[in-house]
C-alpha cells in the first residue's frame, strides 16, 4: 500500500471520529434562550406587618427549546450593606399567562435544577415555600415541546424579625440561570430594592412654623428677654440660645446643624466650637448655645439658622464697665416705714449710648436725708429689670418726711464714675384717717371710659403709701346713680367691695395712680350727671365713718346738636346783616360816582 493511500485512510478515520463526537456532544451552551429578568422595586412600613400589595417583584422570562430538559433557577442574594440586619423572603407569586395551579406546561418548585430534575413533570404552581437571601432558589421547567416560560415572584422583608425597625433602602439582586439537563449556562442578574420610609413623626427635618430659638441669661428658658452684659472679654457665658427643633409632626426629633453667626461677641456650644459664625452640632430634643462678651462694646445682632430654617434675629447689648448717664426717676413718691422695693428708677446708658446694665447703687444725699429714709454712708444696690430695661432701687423708710436720693454706678461714691439727677420721696407713716373719691376728668362724652379713683389720706389730708384697708368702705362699697357699664373681667359688683389696696407706683399703660385704686367704667349714653357715693367704713376713725362723693357730667348729645345749630343760625344771620351793610355802601357809591 502506496503511503499516499495510508494518508487517505487515515484522514477518513479522523473525519469519521469526528463527526461521530459531534453527534454525541452535549451542548455548550443551555436551550434557554432569550432569557429576562425584571424587577418592580418595593417598599414596607416601618414597624408594620408584611404587605404584599408593595412587595418587590422579580419576573423571569425565556424561550425553552428543548422542553422538559431546559430550567431556569431563580434565587436572590444581598446587595451591600443593609440600614440595619434584615431577612427578605421570596416567594412564588404567579406565572405571566396563566393563575397557580392551572398552568399544565410549566412545574414551579423549589430547589436548583439537577440532571435528574430535567424529567420531573408537575402541574403545581402554588408553592408555599420561601426562600432567604443566599440561600436556596425556584425551578422553573417547561414541560412536554418547547415554548416560552414566565414566572413572577415577590420579594419582601420578613416582619417576624427587626427588620422592619429600621428605614432606608433595603437592596439586593435577582439571578436567573438557564439549565439543560443540569448544566448551567450564563446567568442574567438584576438589582431591586425595598425601601422603608421613615415615619413622619420621626423625620429629621426641621419646620420653620413649629421650631422655636429664645435668647434668655438662663439655659434652656422658652422665653425671650431684652439682654445687656458686661462687655469685658470672659469665658464664661453671659446668655444662652434656646434652640428647639420641631419636624412637620411637632415632634422634637427634627436634627439639623445649626449655623451662629454675630457681629459682637462671639457664640459656641461651651465645648471647642466658639466664634463669631460658627456651625455647630444640635441635639434632638433641644441645644442651648452660648454667648459670650468678647471686650467689643455694642448692640449684637444675633442669626440662627438650620438647613430648612431661618430664624428671625435676636439681639443682646455689651455695654461699657462704667456708666456715662443715669437719668432717675420716682416710681413710688411715697413709701412706708420698712423695706420699700421698686421706689426709684433709673435709665442708664454707656459712653456709647448703648444701655448699661450694670449694677447700680442708690444712697440718701445727705445724713440728714439719711435719718428719714435710705443709707448715706453704705449706696445700697439696685435690682436691674431685664424685661423693662432699667434699674430698680429699694429704699427703707425710717421716719415721716421728704428724704433726696441719688444713683451712682459703683458701690462707693468716691468710686463712681457716673452719678444721676437728685429724687425725693416722701415717706408717711401716718394712718388712712378718711378717704377720698373722684373722677378723672369732670366732663365726659357718652360712652366715654372713666376712671373712679378711691385715694386713701391721712389726717393732714395728704395721701400715704401703698397699703390695704379691709374696710375702708362700709357695707356695700360704692354705689352708681348712672347707667355705667363695666371692662370685661371687671363686673359691676366689683364697686361694691369694701376691701381696698391702693398702688404702689404710677403707670401711663393701666392708668394705675400712686396711692389710689382704680376702677375702669364707661358712662352712660345719655347725657347727664353721675354721681358715686360711699361712707367710710371701719378701717378709718369713727369721725370718718361718713358719706363721701364725686360727680362728673356726661354731654347731652342732643343738647350738644341743638347747641351747634343754633350757634350756626346766629353765624348765618351776622353774615347775613354784614353782606345787606355791604350791599347798601356800594350802591351809595355808585350814586355818588355817576352824580
Amino acid at each position: 500500500m502506496s503511503t499516499k493511500t495510508n494518508f487517505k485512510r487515515i484522514a477518513l478515520v479522523a473525519v469519521a471520529a469526528l463527526g461521530l463526537g459531534v453527534l454525541s456532544s452535549v451542548p455548550s451552551q443551555a436551550a434557554v434562550t432569550g432569557l429576562t429578568v425584571t424587577a418592580v422595586n418595593g417598599t414596607a412600613a416601618l414597624g408594620q406587618a408584611n404587605d404584599t400589595v408593595t412587595a418587590a417583584v422579580v419576573s423571569v422570562e425565556g424561550l425553552a427549546t428543548v422542553g422538559t430538559a431546559d430550567t431556569i433557577t431563580v434565587t436572590f442574594v444581598q446587595k451591600g450593606a443593609l440600614p440595619a440586619a434584615a431577612t427578605a423572603r421570596m416567594a412564588f407569586l404567579d406565572t405571566a399567562t396563566t393563575t397557580p395551579g392551572t398552568n399544565t406546561a410549566l412545574s414551579v418548585t423549589t430547589g436548583i435544577a439537577s440532571t435528574s430534575a430535567a424529567t420531573a413533570s408537575t402541574t403545581t404552581l402554588a408553592i408555599a415555600d420561601t426562600i432567604t437571601a443566599g440561600s436556596g432558589g425556584f425551578s422553573i421547567r417547561h414541560i412536554g415541546a418547547s415554548g416560552y416560560m414566565s414566572a413572577n415572584f415577590k420579594v419582601q422583608l420578613d416582619s417576624a424579625t427587626a427588620s422592619r425597625s429600621t428605614a432606608g433602602v433595603y437592596n439586593y439582586t435577582a439571578i436567573a440561570t438557564p439549565y439543560v439537563a443540569g448544566v448551567a449556562g450564563t446567568s442574567v442578574t438584576r438589582d431591586f430594592s425595598i425601601t422603608i420610609a421613615a415615619l413622619t413623626s420621626a423625620s429629621k427635618v426641621a419646620s420653620p412654623t413649629l421650631s422655636t430659638v429664645h435668647i434668655n441669661d438662663t439655659a434652656s428658658t422658652a422665653t425671650d428677654e431684652v439682654l445687656a452684659v458686661d462687655a469685658t472679654a470672659s469665658n464664661t457665658a453671659s446668655a444662652y440660645l434656646y434652640v428647639v427643633l420641631r419636624n412637620a409632626s411637632n415632634t422634637t426629633s427634627a436634627a439639623e446643624s445649626v449655623t451662629v453667626t454675630t457681629n459682637i461677641g462671639q457664640v459656641g456650644d461651651g465645648a471647642s466650637q466658639r466664634g463669631r459664625s460658627v456651625v455647630l452640632k444640635y441635639t434632638a430634643g433641644g441645644t442651648n448655645f452660648e454667648i459670650y462678651p468678647d471686650g467689643t462694646a455694642g448692640v449684637a445682632t444675633i442669626t440662627i439658622s438650620t438647613p430648612s430654617v431661618t430664624f428671625a434675629s435676636k439681639s443682646i447689648t455689651f455695654f461699657s464697665t462704667s456708666a456715662k448717664s443715669l437719668v432717675a426717676t420716682v416710681a413710688t413718691p411715697r413709701v412706708a416705714l420698712g423695706s420699700n422695693s421698686d421706689v426709684v428708677r433709673v435709665a442708664a446708658l454707656d459712653s456709647a449710648g448703648n444701655v448699661w446694665a450694670g449694677t447700680a447703687y442708690i444712697y440718701a444725699s445727705t445724713a440728714a436725708d439719711a435719718l428719714i429714709a435710705g443709707s448715706n454712708a453704705t449706696p445700697v444696690a439696685c435690682t436691674w429689670d431685664a424685661a423693662d430695661n432699667r434699674h430698680e432701687c429699694p429704699i427703707t423708710g425710717i421716719s415721716a418726711g421728704t428724704a433726696k436720693f441719688k444713683v451712682i454706678d459703683a458701690s462707693t461714691v468716691a468710686t463712681a464714675t457716673a452719678t444721676s439727677n437728685e429724687v425725693s420721696v416722701v415717706v408717711n407713716a401716718n394712718i388712712a384717717a378718711s378717704v377720698k373719691l373722684s373722677f378723672d376728668k369732670a366732663t365726659y362724652a357718652p360712652n366715654e371710659r372713666a376712671f373712679i379713683i378711691v385715694t386713701p389720706l391721712d389726717s393732714a389730708g395728704k395721701e400715704i403709701a401703698a397699703g390695704t384697708w379691709s374696710n375702708l368702705f362700709a357695707s356695700g362699697g360704692i354705689s352708681v346713680n348712672g347707667a355705667l357699664t363695666y371692662p370685661a373681667g371687671q363686673p359691676a359688683e366689683s364697686l361694691t367691695a369694701v376691701s381696698i389696696t391702693t398702688a404702689g407706683n404710677s403707670s401711663s399703660t393701666t392708668g394705675a395712680i400712686a396711692g389710689s385704686k382704680i376702677y375702669t367704667v364707661f358712662m352712660p349714653a345719655a347725657g347727664g350727671k353721675v354721681t358715686v357715693s360711699a361712707t367710710g367704713g371701719s378701717s378709718l376713725p369713727l369721725a370718718s365713718q361718713v358719706a363721701v362723693t364725686a360727680s362728673a357730667t356726661v354731654t347731652d348729645s342732643g343738647a350738644a346738636a341743638l347747641a351747634a345749630v343754633t350757634a350756626l343760625a346766629t353765624t348765618v344771620a351776622s353774615l347775613k346783616t354784614l353782606i345787606t351793610t355791604l350791599t347798601n355802601l356800594v350802591l351809595k357809591i355808585q350814586k355818588k360816582v355817576k352824580a
